[in-house]
């Protein structure tokens, strides 16, 4: 557990008592600071009061009298669609608002650092799509390459579960816009950038709103090294807002199909192969094509997010291709479940909006797509260019004749369930054909979680094929 720092016999507000809210109040008694929780929901607080954390209805008049700050869960909005009432109170009462993000950034060095030869770093990712599988890879290839290194964020633990770092430790995050929009400390030592496209715009007040909760992550506290996703126009601009001029190698620039010219540092990928360039000079290549948990060319620009972040601290280019060929993937991101008679089936459960859907049928050559959900704002048209290669659609949730009707061009078939969607792609299948889970749609219509929804896919693959 990391103590959180500079609260010594404080008194502090925790909103929502799940993972992070229960981390956050140990970690805020371990600093010697004194918690007040509260939650909505009568378990999480029976959860919260089990472990002997004092409960009280922030809604209560004089709720922050004494209160320092007020430490808010990740899914609580604080702003749009309207801010959470108990967050509303605490601004009109002056009351600081964070997250355990912040409180993360503001603990994370200690005393004992001084002992230390080389101090510890954090790498931060952010971004639209691909974030997760980039946190998990550079997080593996320095376990690859025998750096101590640990996993946390929006991926894994809560940040204030983690353990104290050690002498030349590299701690890895994954971080939401829910996260990084409020943290009032951001001090990564290297930001990552993946990509952008919309998504959670009510939450963000539309796409400004998006790009400027991810953008805090690289303006807030000015990380030492940013790796930046430059294929989309805000890739660009936060490049160009972060560089000095040309020379300036803090900015490293990734893309996956452009090769970059004029940048001092820049990885990219063309035709499934990697390159490094450095002042002019190639520094650096692999060959991805190979590399079965990396498919398709958005799990390019993951690597080449990967390779750049952990060039910047300190890995050479053979320790970072060890740790790419040893990587199996996420689950439920492009995540293979099965192979029989020539036949792929492939999980990317997670491909919940639009874009992502559409990354993943670029990697495939001939597909078999079972798509649908609960559909996210903005339509489908994204989705039409990159179906060339789908051979047929079989759409779930109860939307599904809905979701069907505005895939003009593909053939579809309406299955609504999970279970008759498999078997007809199964049936169907040839040699050499991929059948994709890639929904294009949030779950909740049919599922808890993406994770319910692609375990369920894998389930009835396996009951299909034997």
């Amino acid at each position: 557990m990391n103590p959180v720092r500079g609260y010594e016999g404080a008194t502090l507000a925790v909103l929502g008592l799940g993972r992070s809210g229960l981390a956050t109040a140990r970690a805020l008694v371990a600093g010697g600071a004194a918690p007040v929780c509260w939650d909505d929901n009568p378990d999480a607080r029976a959860r919260a009061e089990a472990e002997g954390f004092s409960c009280r209805d922030l809604l209560e008049p004089g709720a922050f009298d004494g209160i320092a700050a007020l430490i808010v869960s990740p899914g609580i909005p604080h702003l749009y669609p309207a801010p959470n009432p108990v967050v509303a109170a605490a601004l009109a009462a002056g009351v600081p608002v964070d997250n355990d993000i912040g409180l993360f950034f503001r603990s994370f060095a200690g005393p004992e650092w001084d002992g230390y030869d080389t101090a510890p770093k954090v790498i931060a990712v952010t971004g639209s799509n691909g974030k997760s599988t980039t946190s998990a890879l550079i997080h593996h290839v320095l376990e690859t390459a025998g750096r101590r290194t640990q996993l946390a964020g929006n991926i894994g633990r809560g940040v204030l579960d983690l353990e104290p770092a050690e002498d030349g430790e590299v701690v890895v995050l994954e971080l939401s816009s829910y996260q990084t929009e409020l943290a009032r400390a951001l001090t990564p030592d290297v930001a990552v950038f993946t990509n952008l496209s919309p998504d959670h715009l009510d939450r963000h007040g539309g796409m400004g709103g998006y790009f400027a909760a991810k953008r805090r992550l690289f303006t807030l506290g000015g990380p030492d090294r940013a790796v930046i996703g430059v294929d989309e126009v805000e890739g660009r601009f936060l490049a160009g807002v972060l560089s000095e001029g040309v020379g300036d190698d803090r900015v490293i620039r990734v893309s996956s199909g452009t090769k970059l010219t004029g940048a001092d540092w820049a990885v990219f990928a063309r035709k499934g192969f990697l390159s490094e360039y450095r002042k002019g000079r190639q520094a650096g290549s692999i060959d991805l094509r190979a590399i079965r948990g990396l498919p398709g060319a958005h799990n390019h620009q993951n690597a080449c997010a990967a390779y750049a972040a952990c060039r910047a601290v300190g890995l050479a280019p053979r320790q970072i291709e060890a740790g790419f060929q040893s990587f199996a993937g996420l689950p439920h991101r492009s995540q293979i479940v099965a192979e029989k008679d020539g036949v792929t089936f492939v999980n990317d459960s997670k491909a919940t909006n639009v874009d992502a859907a559409a990354k993943a049928l670029s990697a495939f050559p001939r597909i078999r797509w079972i798509c649908g959900g609960l559909q996210k704002e903005g339509g489908l048209e994204g989705l039409l260019e990159a179906a060339g290669s789908v051979a047929k659609a079989y759409v779930i949730g109860r939307e599904a004749a809905g979701f069907a009707l505005q895939l003009t061009g593909v053939e579809t078939e309406v299955c609504t369930t999970m279970e008759q969607a498999v078997a007809r792609a199964v049936a169907e299948a040839e040699p050499g054909d991929t059948v994709l889970l890639a929904p294009a749609a949030a779950s909740f219509d049919q599922y808890d979680n993406f994770e319910q929804r692609g375990d369920d896919f894998a389930a009835r693959v396996r009951a299909e094929i034997g």
